[in-house]
C-alpha cells in the first residue's frame, strides 16, 4: 500500500497520519522571529555566493582595460570562480558533516570575503585569477550547508517549504540579478566595486551568525581521505576540461586526457565509497530513481540556462547597443518572474505535486529558448527580447523548488550536508557542460561579423536540453503530492 509523502530535505512524513493536526496554525511558534532571522542570513549569503559567478560578466572589458589580460586569458576570471566552487563541492558538504554546518558556513563566508577583498585590491592579473579561485574555495565550503542550516532554522514544514522555494529562487534568479548589480557597479563606480560589495554583507552575515543560526549535530567519524581526494580531482578535471573544450576542441588531447582523468577518479570514487566505514558520498543517496532524476534534470536545466548569462548578454549587448547597466536591466523580467513565482510554488506543490510542476516549468523554459532563436537583426528588446526573458524566469521559478525538494526528500540528518553538496555539484558540472556545449555549437555555427547565425542554433539547443528535462521528470521522478503546508 502506497503512501503520500512530505517532501522533506531531512525526512518524509506520512500524510493524513492521525496524530498530526490538519488545519493551518493560528500562532506562530516561540521561536518564529529568530528562525525568520537566520533563514533570512542564509538565503542573504547564498545570494552571495551564487550572484559571483556572474557579478564581472558585464565587467570584463573593464577588467581587460585595467589588468590588460588579452583575449585568452580573460575567461579565466570567470573559470577560476567555476573551477573551485565545482571542485570542492562534494568535500565541503562531507567537511560541514563532520566539523558543524555552521561552523563550515561561517569558515566559508570568511575565506569568501577575504578573497573578495584581495580581488578588489589586485594590480595584476595573476593576484586577481587567484582571489577569484579563492572565492570559489570559501564558496565550496559555505554552499553545501546552507539547505541544512535553512530546514533546521525553519520552525514547522510549511515554513521549511517557503525557505525553499526561496533558495530555489535565489539560486536560479541569482546569476541575473548578479548582471544587475554588476552592470550598475561598474557603470557608476568601478569594476573592483563587484568585488569590495562582498565585503560588508559577508562581515555582516558573519556578526549575525551565531547569534540567529544553530550549530547542527557533528557526525564525527573516520574521514575518507581517498574519497576526497578522487571527488575533488575528478571534479576538477571535468570541469576544467569542459571550460577549455570551446577554446582548444572536443577532439584535442588537452579535452580528452582531462575528461579521462575525471572519470577515471569518479570511478575510483565509486569504487571507494562501497568499501569505506564513513564514506564522503553516501551509495544510498544514489539509489533513488527520483533523485538520480532531479540531479539530473538540473544539471540539464541550469546547463540550458547558461545561454541567457553568456549569448544573451552578448545579444543585448552587440545587437542591440544596450551599456553594462542597461544590459543588467534587460535581465530585470527574468529575475523579477523568478522571485514572483517562488511567492506561489510552495501552495503548487501541495496541490499538484511535483511532476506537472517540473513538466511544465521545463517546457516553459524550451520554450522561452526556442522564442529567442527566433530572433532577427530588425527586433527591438520589447518585441524580441523581453517576452522570453519573463517566460523564462516564470518557468525556471516553477521547477527550481520541485527540483531541489525531490532531491533532498528523504535525506537522513548525518547525510544533509553531502546531499546539498551532491546537489550544487550537479548544478555547477551541469553549468559548465551547458556552457561548453553552447559555446561549440555557437562557434560551429558562427559567420564572420554577425553574431546571431550561431547564437539561433545555440538557442535551440538549451531548448533541447529543457526537453530533455522534461522527460527525466516524466520517466524517472515519481509522482508525489503533499499535504497542505503546515500539517507536518
Amino acid at each position: 500500500m502506497s503512501t503520500d509523502t512530505t517532501v522533506s530535505p531531512t525526512r518524509t512524513t506520512p500524510a493524513g497520519s492521525p496524530d498530526l493536526p490538519t488545519d493551518r496554525p493560528t500562532e506562530l511558534p516561540e521561536n518564529a522571529g529568530r528562525a525568520a532571522a537566520g533563514i533570512a542570513i542564509v538565503l542573504v549569503a547564498q545570494l552571495m555566493l551564487i550572484l559571483d559567478a556572474t557579478v564581472v560578466n558585464v565587467a570584463l572589458p573593464h577588467i581587460d582595460a585595467d589588468l590588460g589580460f588579452g583575449p585568452a586569458s580573460l575567461s579565466w576570471v570567470l573559470n577560476a570562480y567555476t573551477l573551485a566552487f565545482g571542485g570542492l563541492l562534494l568535500l565541503g558538504g562531507r567537511l560541514g558533516d563532520v566539523f558543524g554546518r555552521r561552523r563550515m558556513f561561517e569558515t566559508g563566508l570568511a575565506v569568501f570575503t577575504l578573497a573578495s577583498l584581495l580581488g578588489g585590491l589586485a594590480q595584476t592579473p595573476e593576484v586577481l585569477v587567484g582571489a577569484r579561485a579563492l572565492q570559489g574555495v570559501g564558496a565550496a565550503m559555505a554552499a553545501p550547508g546552507v539547505l541544512a542550516l535553512l530546514t533546521t532554522s525553519a520552525p514547522d514544514q510549511a515554513a521549511r517549504n517557503r525557505a525553499l522555494a526561496l533558495f530555489g529562487a535565489v539560486s536560479s534568479g541569482g546569476m541575473s540579478l548578479g548582471l544587475l548589480l554588476g552592470g550598475f557597479l561598474t557603470d557608476v563606480g568601478s569594476w573592483r566595486w563587484t568585488m569590495f560589495i562582498n565585503v560588508p554583507i559577508g562581515l555582516a552575515m558573519l556578526a549575525l551568525t551565531r547569534r540567529y543560526l544553530d550549530e547542527t549535530t557533528r557526525r564525527p567519524g573516520r574521514f575518507d581521505l581517498v574519497g576526497a581526494v578522487s571527488a575533488t580531482g575528478g571534479a576538477v578535471a571535468i570541469v576544467w576540461s569542459l571550460i577549455g573544450a570551446p577554446e582548444h576542441g572536443w577532439t584535442s588531447a588537452r579535452t580528452l586526457i582531462g575528461l579521462l582523468l575525471g572519470l577515471a577518479l569518479v570511478c575510483a570514487l565509486a569504487v571507494t565509497e562501497t568499501r569505506v566505514a564513513h564514506p564522503l558520498l553516501q551509495p544510498a543517496l544514489l539509489r533513488s530513481r527520483s533523485r538520480v532524476g532531479g540531479l539530473l534534470m538540473i544539471a540539464l536545466i541550469v546547463g540550458g540556462q547558461f545561454t541567457m548569462f553568456f549569448l544573451a548578454v552578448q545579444l543585448i549587448e552587440q545587437e542591440l547597443g544596450f551599456g553594462p547597466m542597461r544590459t543588467g536591466l534587460a535581465f530585470l523580467p527574468l529575475t523579477l518572474g523568478i522571485f514572483g513565482m517562488s511567492r506561489v510554488t510552495p501552495r503548487l506543490l501541495g496541490r499538484v505535486g511535483v511532476v506537472p510542476m517540473m513538466v511544465v516549468g521545463s517546457l516553459g523554459l524550451a520554450t522561452s529558448f526556442a522564442w529567442l532563436s527566433t530572433f532577427s537583426a530588425g527586433d527591438g528588446y520589447l518585441g524580441g527580447v523581453f517576452g522570453p526573458m519573463l517566460l523564462n524566469g516564470l518557468a525556471a521559478g516553477l521547477v527550481f523548488m520541485p527540483l531541489t525538494a525531490t532531491i533532498l526528500a528523504g535525506v537522513e540528518p548525518e547525510h544533509a550536508g553531502a546531499a546539498s553538496g551532491l546537489l550544487q555539484t550537479f548544478q555547477q558540472l551541469g553549468g559548465a557542460i551547458g556552457l561548453a556545449v553552447i559555446v561549440s555549437v555557437y562557434a560551429a555555427g558562427a559567420e564572420p561579423g554577425r553574431f546571431l547565425p550561431g547564437a539561433q542554433a545555440a538557442f535551440l539547443t538549451s531548448s533541447a536540453f529543457a526537453l530533455l528535462a522534461l522527460v527525466a521528470a516524466v520517466v524517472l521522478v515519481r509522482r508525489r503530492r503533499e499535504p497542505e503546508p503546515g500539517t507536518a
